[in-house]
C-alpha cells in the first residue's frame, strides 16, 4: 500500500518563542492575524510574542475570541476581523482550542462559507493563509496535525475537519513555555497525546513511519509524566513536548479511531474539556479493538507493562489485557475524573443513543480498526458511566 507523510517545518527547543518574527517573515508578513486567550494572555506569553512580532519590525491584529471547544460563530467572526484589516499570515500560540480557531478562521478567510461545509476530508479546495503555530501545551498536536476540530453550536457536536492544506507551515515548539501550565492541564494534555498515539498505531492506514512515532510518544509519557505533574521538571517537561509532537506526527498521517469520535460527540453535547475525556474511554474502546488487531494491542500492552516493571504474558491476548489494566491503574494514579458520571448530570445518560448515533459519522471511526456502530459506543459509554 502507498503512504505519504507529511509535517509542517519545526522548531523545537528552550526558547524557540524568539524565533517566531523571523519565522513571520519569511512567511511573507506585513501585518499577523494573531490568536490566543485569556489564560495564554495572563501567563504573559502573548505579550512576549507580541514584543517579538514588532522587534521583526511586523505589525499585527488580535483577535482574543477563543474558548475551550471553540464554537462555529467565533470563527466566523475571526474570519470577518481578519478580511477588514487586511491580515496575510495567521499565527496563534495557544492550546489546541487556539490553534483550531485559527485553522478555522484560515478555511474561511481563503475558502468563504461556514465553517460547516468542510466538515470531514478533503473538502477545502483553496489553498490557506500561511500559519504559525506556537502550542503551549504537550498534547492537542494542532500545530503539527492535518485535523481542526470546531464545535457545531446547532447541533452540539465537534465537527471533524481534516486535509492536507490545514497543516500550519511553521509550528514552534517551546518547552519553556510548559513551566507556567496548571497540574491539571499538563495531565489533560499528555492524556490526549496518548489517546492519540494509541489510536495511530492502532489505525487502519498506519504506516511504518507513523508507527514509530506512535511507540515513541507512548514510551515518553509513561516514562516522564508522573515526574513532570510532581516536580515540574523542565527536562520531564521537554520529554513530553517531544512526546506530543512525535505523536501528532503519527496521528496527523494515520488519523485516529473511535476513541476520539467519542469523545467529540460526548464533549461537544456536553461542552466537556476534551482531555478530560481520554482516561475514562481510550481503556474501554482499546478492549473492543482488541479483537480487531490483537497483535498490535499486544505491542502496546507490551510496552506500556515494560514501563511500569509487568513483563510476563503467556499470548498476545493476555499481553493486550494486562497492557489494558496497566493503563488503567496508570490513569488512576492521577487527579482526573475515571467514570462519565463524574462529568456528565444524571439527566445525560438518557441522551447517550442519540449522541452515539452521531459518533458514528465521525471521520475518527473510519480508520479505527473496526469502525464502531452506534451500540458499541453505547457499550462504551454504559461502561465507563
Amino acid at each position: 500500500m502507498d503512504t505519504k507523510f507529511a509535517i509542517p517545518e519545526i522548531i523545537f527547543g528552550r526558547g524557540s518563542l524568539n524565533h517566531a518574527g523571523q519565522c513571520a517573515l519569511r512567511l511573507g508578513a506585513k501585518k499577523v492575524f494573531l490568536v490566543s486567550d485569556d489564560g495564554i494572555e495572563r501567563a504573559g506569553w502573548l505579550g512576549r510574542l507580541m514584543e517579538i512580532l514588532e522587534d521583526a519590525g511586523v505589525t499585527w491584529i488580535y483577535y482574543p475570541g477563543v474558548t475551550p471547544n471553540p464554537r462555529d460563530f467565533q470563527i466566523e467572526l475571526g474570519a470577518e476581523l481578519y478580511a477588514k484589516n487586511g491580515a496575510d499570515v495567521i499565527c496563534a500560540i495557544g492550546g489546541g482550542s487556539a490553534l483550531d480557531t485559527a485553522k478555522g478562521i484560515a478555511i474561511i478567510a481563503s475558502n468563504g462559507g461556514r465553517i460547516q461545509d468542510y466538515e470531514g476530508a478533503n473538502r477545502v479546495r483553496k489553498p490557506l493563509p500561511p500559519m504559525a503555530m506556537i502550542t503551549t501545551t504537550a498534547g492537542s498536536g494542532a500545530d503539527i496535525s492535518q485535523f481542526c476540530i470546531i464545535t457545531d453550536m446547532k447541533r452540539r457536536l465537534k465537527m471533524s475537519i481534516i486535509t492536507r492544506t490545514l497543516m500550519p507551515d511553521v509550528a514552534i515548539v517551546d518547552p519553556l513555555i510548559l513551566r507556567t501550565k496548571s497540574e491539571s492541564l499538563i495531565i489533560q494534555s499528555a492524556a490526549d497525546a496518548l489517546a492519540h498515539a494509541i489510536e495511530a498505531y492502532m489505525s487502519r492506514i498506519a504506516s511504518p513511519f507513523t508507527e514509530i512515532n506512535s511507540l515513541q510518544a507512548i514510551t515518553l509519557i509513561i516514562a516522564n509524566l508522573e515526574h513532570a505533574v510532581a516536580t515540574r521538571s523542565l527536562d520531564a517537561l521537554e520529554q513530553l513536548s517531544i512526546a506530543a509532537v512525535s505523536a501528532s506526527m503519527a496521528f496527523s498521517n494515520a488519523s485516529l479511531g473511535a476513541e476520539h469520535a467519542l469523545a467529540h460527540a460526548l464533549g461537544g453535547y456536553f461542552d466537556i474539556q476534551h482531555g478530560l475525556m481520554h482516561p475514562i474511554l481510550l481503556p474501554s474502546v482499546m478492549r473492543f479493538n482488541m479483537a480487531a488487531n490483537p497483535k498490535k494491542m499486544a505491542d502496546i500492552g507490551r510496552l506500556l507493562c515494560k514501563r511500569r516493571g509487568r513483563c510476563s504474558f503467556t499470548d498476545d491476548r493476555d499481553a493486550a489485557v494486562k497492557g489494558i489494566e496497566t493503563l488503567e491503574k496508570f490513569f488512576s494514579s492521577f487527579n482526573v475524573p475515571l467514570r462519565l458520571r463524574e462529568l456528565i448530570p444524571p439527566e445525560g445518560r438518557l441522551l447517550f443513543e442519540p449522541i452515539c448515533r452521531m459518533a458514528v459519522g465521525d471521520a475518527c471511526n473510519l480508520t479505527n480498526p473496526k469502525p464502531m456502530q452506534w451500540d458499541d459506543f453505547l457499550a462504551v459509554c454504559e461502561e465507563t458511566w
